[in-house]
């Protein structure tokens, strides 16, 4: 079985400047995604970084993964991860069975993750899999300027509720026929339930860095 592991890391985020190689203690962010990588050689298979910029291709050239040069055309603020993706497989020689995504803005893992997810996986007989975590919260939509529930009940306890549960973006598994058709995932994908606060590590503003620096002191990362 063959496997290939792509972290895509860009140069334009916007609300963190070159956060990616922005360093997070004591190392660039982008690091510890790589290093989770490096440390599970037999289900990350090939790693390979995709960027297009030099300052981040640096950075990643300091370690024993591939770097793909991917077009400006595939690093805008909307494009889509599965057309970086695929972009890789279309024009590489590369020919894995599943794709393993591996966000940078997502550093903190538990180290058993990705075996117990690539095990449910295959167990499961289907074609991908992704990350969630249950968030109990009261939540609701505003109409006419009056809150609306939308999970509950006024007077509701929220240990009687029924639990949601969001994308927190730490892994996905895919098949690779299913990255050759730019996708991730679909509505028969398995989702993998992950209750652990690195799941809330999830850096996009200057709050969310905040956050993941405390993390970090807190379990001596």
């Amino acid at each position: 079985m063959k496997n290939l592991t792509i972290i895509p890391a860009r140069c334009g985020s916007k609300r963190i400047p070159g956060k990616n190689i922005k360093f997070l203690g004591s190392k660039p962010l982008l690091a510890y995604s790589i290093e989770y990588a490096l440390n599970h050689p037999d289900l990350a298979g090939q790693i390979m970084v995709s960027t297009d910029c030099d300052r981040i291709a640096e950075v990643a050239s300091r370690y024993p993964v591939s770097i793909h040069r991917r077009p400006a055309a595939l690093a805008g603020d909307d494009t889509p991860t599965a057309d970086v993706l695929k972009h890789i497989l279309d024009n590489t020689d590369l020919s894995p069975e599943f794709v393993t995504l591996l966000q940078p803005t997502n550093p903190f893992r538990p180290e058993n993750l990705w075996q117990e997810a690539f095990t449910a996986l295959q167990t499961s007989g289907k074609k991908s899999l992704f990350t969630v975590t249950p968030i109990v919260k009261k939540l609701g939509k505003i109409r006419d300027h009056r809150f609306v529930p939308f999970n509950y009940r006024f007077g509701q306890r929220s240990q009687d509720m029924e639990p949601l549960y969001y994308e927190n973006g730490m892994l996905y598994i895919s098949h690779a026929s299913m990255i050759r058709e730019a996708k991730i995932m679909d509505d028969q994908s398995l989702a993998f339930i992950i209750n652990h606060i690195f799941a809330s590590v999830d850096i996009d503003t200057e709050e969310d860095w905040l956050y993941a620096e405390f993390i970090l002191k807190k379990f001596n990362l």
